[in-house]
């Protein structure tokens, strides 16, 4: 049976900040050599050349290595997830898991958190945006799940995940070795690795039988409702991590997930909230929540159609700024209206990921006895 887990989100002050985490450790919250994974937001463009996902990613790996004892290849296997940009009134942060020795958890036998990791084998740039990827996916959420102690697929309610997408280099090294490569956008390649991402998701899990490669980024009523899948120029394999609850495992969190049928869908976010057990209102409002959200984790992309609740937008029309930043800045709006902070993971490019113009919501809530570790906005 997989450890309890603690669960704390943690601001970014700047861009290489990774105070809290170090905070967190000093004051014996969690150890270093206990973290499973972390999974943040950081202030870059959210592009292919947007830098600060590596530079938080070495923050954060210092302070592991500095405060703890794993080795410096240990540190670097720890699945450390950033989606870059934080457009509109999304604030930087981090959400940082780690394990807790058993006799100082909580005890319950209701379900509660839990955690698996895992990494694919090496994804090649001729494998992006096929089945080659969307297997080799599969296998490693199916790893992440063991190790989670989850065998009931109805148990996982968020996939993060990050993956290589396409640069001129891989692109040039792929056509060297003869093979041909899904697109040479390497823009367009962040969707096309995020969607065949969550295509492997949604087979691991039974949501949907194995597509071929003509549906990849087609078929957009293939999709999962648990994933949410970033990629960037860090790494060659996917990295899994799978959070889901467990009975027996105790602790104070629970997670429960829904989906936003559009980029305003409010109510997607509260049937997430309200899935990962708190009681609430049916009219609820954030001060409701009363320091017991610890985060919500949202995709969000663009309807195809151009619209939303029937009236027309310019978001796939605008030359000047990427529907990417636009869309990002629109839902992260609506979740920090929903939970009163800020500090909300909203990642773009929504491929196969929640119904087309929507997208995955994952909640995670304190349900502990002891004092509440979400936030507080400030009294106004």
């Amino acid at each position: 049976m997989p450890e309890p887990i603690e669960v704390r989100k943690v601001p970014i002050k700047h861009v290489s900040d990774a105070s809290g985490l170090a905070e967190l450790i000093e004051r014996g919250v969690i150890e270093a050599d206990r973290v499973l994974a972390v999974i943040g937001k950081t202030e870059g463009n959210g592009g292919v050349n947007d830098y600060t996902r590596i530079i938080a990613d070495r923050a954060f790996r210092e302070v592991l290595t500095q405060l703890g004892t794993r080795s410096p290849a240990d540190v670097r296997e720890v699945p450390i997830v950033w989606s870059g940009g934080t457009d509109g009134v999304i604030s930087p942060h981090a959400t940082i898991f780690a394990t807790l020795p058993r006799e100082v958890a909580e005890r319950t036998d209701e379900p509660r958190l839990t955690v698996g990791f895992a990494m694919s084998e090496q994804l090649y740039p001729e494998d992006i945006g096929r089945v080659a990827m969307v297997s080799k996916v599969a296998d490693a959420v199916g790893q992440a799940m063991e190790r989670a102690g989850i065998t009931d697929p109805g148990d996982v309610h968020y996939v993060q995940t990050k993956t290589p997408l396409l640069t001129i280099h891989t692109i040039r090294d792929a056509k060297a070795r003869g093979k041909t490569v899904w697109t040479e956008e390497t823009h367009q390649s962040m969707d096309l690795s995020n969607g065949c991402t969550a295509l492997g998701v949604a087979v691991a899990l039974g949501e949907i039988d194995m597509p071929g490669d003509e549906d990849v980024m087609h078929r957009r009523d293939l999709f999962s409702a648990v994933a949410s899948c970033s990629s960037g120029v860090e790494l060659d394999r996917a990295q899994i991590v799978v959070v889901g609850n467990a009975r027996g495992v105790g602790g104070r969190y629970r997670i429960g997930h829904s989906v936003m049928r559009d980029a305003l869908d409010q109510d997607g976010v509260w049937e997430a909230i309200k899935d990962a057990g708190l009681e609430l209102p049916d009219r609820a409002h954030w001060s409701d929540l009363d320091g017991r959200l610890v985060n919500v984790f949202l995709k969000c992309e663009a309807s195809q159609d151009g619209t939303v609740h029937g009236r027309r937008n310019a978001m796939l029309d605008d030359s000047d700024v990427h529907w990417h930043r636009q869309i990002k800045a629109c839902v992260g709006g609506v979740a920090a209206a929903v939970t009163g902070d800020p500090a909300v993971f909203v990642s773009v490019s929504a491929a196969h990921q929640g119904p087309e113009g929507g997208g995955p919501v994952a909640a995670i809530v304190d349900l502990g006895s002891e004092e509440p570790t979400g936030y507080r906005p400030p009294a106004r």
